[in-house]
């Protein structure tokens, strides 16, 4: 059989920067289970056009909510090629349902466990409507065939997945959804196989906390230590609670960590699942990460209902106190299969369902404290307050562990913001109307 694998874009007018764009992982996972009878071709529309006309026998497409309305239009199109499609990935195993309205078929969760009994399937024409395999163990080792496209991507890191899985049900987060509410491990010899036959020199661990087994993340920095590599990844903050692991990560090569500090408000932060949750004890916890040579990404979130406009003054102040070298500055999305979205749509307070809107950086729901308008003109606010080349000069002498990385990831984020501020005038005819309340083309912090 041909196969085409596809990662669609958002939209084809609205690509990602290829300097912010993280690797992809997942279909590569699904080309190294394919047997090699089958071809198998990779598609990621960020970079690469798709090809209607593909010579193919399947058609897989992986998505999230906010890529979900282009993989179904992709889908309609190869079916009505006569081509079997299946779909997979978050979004489609959040809403089965609503994905098997567009594919012949939908994979729910993990493909390791179901895709070659997919792919058997096709062949004898018995294709299932839905494939599910749960609580799926992590020790095969899955070779990866092809690496060379992923090098292209954010500082030519490779990506490489050590954990899955997440206990803290945060209601804004659906990752327990796909990968259940324990953390599962790849075994470590796996893991440093990867890394040996990839053959590259940087990588980026996608694992949603990388020291969520303190146990088990020692066992792994001391195996990849010998290798020589450069990595980033994602923590929780309470990393820093322990010094020995924290020097065992510098000296296996970590660079950068993201963590999701989420927002700046310590009566938001007493609410969440977070270990540390007063502000003077995360700036303590920021030093001692930059002081040992970890280059400290913070992920921040606007929107949540005890949020004022004076949240983003307060936020900018922060970052720029601490000197946080970069940050991710989100507008909370209530994603399908949480515990906010239920709130939200219960409560009347939901904009739109159109999915490609639900992307981190456009609001989609009423807030309680301010104006839809208020909360996406803030956070443009900030962004651009954040990016300008004044702030990152300013943070610049607080990250000197790193200066290229530094500079890198803030042009690169730069450049995103260009974007957002010309998006709001669409954005107030077609999703902040709705909200009854004529918009100001400008924000003034209060």
């Amino acid at each position: 059989m041909k196969i085409l694998l596809i990662s669609p874009s958002i939209q084809l007018d609205r690509k990602t920067a290829h300097g912010l764009m993280i690797p992809q992982l997942a279909l590569h996972i699904l080309q190294g289970l394919t047997n090699p009878e089958h071809q198998v071709k990779i598609v990621e529309e960020e970079t690469d056009t798709v090809d209607l006309d593909e010579d193919c026998d399947l058609v897989g497409i992986s998505c999230m909510t906010a890529n979900a309305p282009r993989a179904y239009r992709l889908a309609r199109e190869f079916r009505q090629r006569g081509k079997k499609v299946v779909l997979g990935g978050v979004h489609p195993t959040i809403l089965p349902d609503e994905a098997l309205l567009h594919a012949d078929s939908v994979v729910v969760g993990e493909a390791e466990g179901v895709w070659e009994q997919l792919l058997e399937d096709q062949q004898a024409g018995r294709l299932q409507r839905k494939y599910h395999h749960p609580n799926l163990p992590l020790d095969r080792y899955i070779p990866l065939k092809y690496r060379e496209e992923t090098k292209k991507r954010l500082f030519n890191v490779i990506p490489i997945m050590s954990t899955r899985g997440c206990p803290y049900h945060c209601d804004f987060c659906c990752v327990s959804n796909l990968f259940g509410n324990k953390i599962r491990h790849v075994p470590v010899a796996n893991v440093v196989r990867d890394i040996q036959e990839s053959r590259g020199k940087a990588y980026i661990f996608l694992d949603d906390n990388i020291v969520g087994n303190t146990v088990y993340a020692k066992e792994l920095f001391r195996a990849i230590k010998p290798l020589k590599i450069k990595w980033v990844g994602q923590s929780s903050i309470s990393f820093v609670r322990d010094t020995t692991l924290m020097k065992m990560a510098a000296e296996s090569g970590c660079v950068s960590l993201f963590f999701g500090l989420e927002s700046v408000s310590e009566i938001q932060l007493k609410t969440m699942r977070k270990s540390i949750k007063e502000l003077y004890k995360i700036e303590e916890a920021i030093k001692k990460v930059k002081d040992i040579g970890i280059h400290f990404h913070a992920s921040m979130v606007f929107g949540f209902d005890g949020d004022t406009q004076a949240i983003f003054p307060q936020t900018l102040e922060f970052l720029a106190k601490n000197r946080i070298g970069t940050a991710s500055l989100n507008i909370l999305t209530p994603y399908p299969g949480t515990k906010t979205y239920d709130q939200y749509k219960r409560e009347g307070r939901l904009l739109t369902a159109d999915w490609r809107y639900y992307d981190h950086s456009t609001v989609v729901f009423k807030p309680k404290s301010m104006t839809s308008y208020e909360l996406q003109t803030g956070t443009n606010w900030v962004k651009n307050e954040y990016s300008k080349l004044s702030s990152i000069l300013h943070r610049l002498p607080g990250n000197l562990a790193h200066p290229l990385l530094f500079l890198a990831m803030n042009l690169a984020a730069k450049k995103g913001v260009k974007h957002d501020q010309a998006r709001l005038p669409l954005l107030a005819g077609e999703i902040f109307s709705m909200e009854g309340k004529a918009p100001a083309y400008e924000f003034s912090p209060r």
